[in-house]
């Protein structure tokens, strides 16, 4: 479960996604940058499926995955095992992401394309961040937010 690119710690929470097409996307974004585990939590589809695989191009196959029915028992097994939790949601506490510091072990909890991150993952999570928007629409598709996100935290020095 390490990140290759920092030796450290790098999983993603996918709460409650609902597209096939999005989850085989961040399975293939996984790959791209390390993530050592990915959870796939609620109501959001797993492996193995067609539409899955082929936007994730096989990376589904390879990069470790675990269904949870609630995603806040992932995030408290983790806490407790002393991974810090990294909501991406737009949030009157979140931070750009640009300003987020070098936090060692993270998991990144991802949210649902239409209601975003649940309220009560949010309460727990140890950082909320956000990607600033300069166009007309104040977000972006859950998979290539991921892939920002995931690139702006294994970059941190």
């Amino acid at each position: 479960m390490l990140c290759n690119a920092k030796d450290r710690r790098l999983i993603l929470i996918l709460d409650n996604i609902r597209s096939r097409e999005n989850v085989g996307s961040i399975f293939r974004s996984a790959d791209a940058f390390g993530v050592g585990k990915i959870y796939l939590c609620g109501i959001t589809p797993i492996p193995p499926h067609d539409k899955i695989s082929k936007s994730a191009l096989g990376a589904d196959e390879f990069v470790p995955w675990e269904y949870a029915k609630r995603t806040v028992d992932i995030v408290k097994r983790l806490k407790k095992n002393g991974i810090k939790i990294i909501a991406l949601e737009q949030s009157r506490k979140s931070i750009n992401l640009i300003e987020l510091d070098q936090m060692g072990d993270v998991a990144l909890v991802v949210g649902n394309e239409v209601e975003g991150v649940g309220s009560g993952i949010l309460k727990l999570s140890d950082r909320i961040i956000e990607i600033p928007m300069h166009g007309k629409k104040e977000s972006l598709n859950v998979s290539v937010a991921t892939g920002i996100a995931l690139y702006a935290i294994t970059n941190k020095k």
